[in-house]
């Protein structure tokens, strides 16, 4: 049973080989994953402190990381964003998402995000925009299956993507 938890100690291992999948990949270069490893706990205590709601500093958006576990397994990553300024309005949304590459196309990235959508209505978000790059066609189908409406398509600066934008309201 798949469920949304925030970042917790006891999926350090399944975590970290994802992370391995992510650096294999391409992405996470940024981290090194042996530090991360050597200091799990207080990268989880800087990934609450980053997106904290109650932090009051310019440019701070506030949000919340969840894990998508499923058979204590870390599955993938979710970004709530509770409000939204003028760039995330156009590129980001409140919601981002992503699973571990040895777990997609297996119906993870629509689990993930109607989890998301839930914990948005109970942070009583009305009107949820979740965007994807125009060629990420199974994230448009993931979002378009969540009940996703395409409002435009809004030029990448720098960059020859798109970005396309969802609106999923709740009644």
């Amino acid at each position: 049973m798949c469920f949304l938890i925030e970042p917790a100690l006891q999926y350090k291992e399944s975590y970290l080989q994802a992370m391995q999948e992510f650096q294999d990949e391409g992405t996470y270069r940024i981290y090194n994953l042996q530090r991360v490893a050597e200091h799990f706990e207080e990268y989880l205590t800087l990934i609450k402190q980053t997106h904290a709601s109650d932090v009051d500093t310019p440019g701070h958006i506030p949000s919340a990381d969840f894990w998508l576990i499923d058979n204590d397994e870390f599955i993938g990553r979710l970004n709530l964003r509770y409000k939204l300024n003028e760039s995330l309005l156009k590129f980001g949304g409140h919601i981002g998402y992503e699973i571990r590459p040895s777990r997609r196309k297996h119906g993870y990235g629509k689990i993930i995000l109607r989890l998301g959508l839930e914990k948005a209505r109970e942070a009583h978000i009305k009107r949820v925009l979740v965007t994807c790059d125009d060629d990420n066609i199974a994230s448009s189908k993931i979002i378009e299956h969540n009940g996703g409406r395409l409002e435009n398509a809004i030029e990448i600066p720098k960059s020859n993507k798109r970005k396309l934008r969802y609106w999923i309201e709740f009644a």
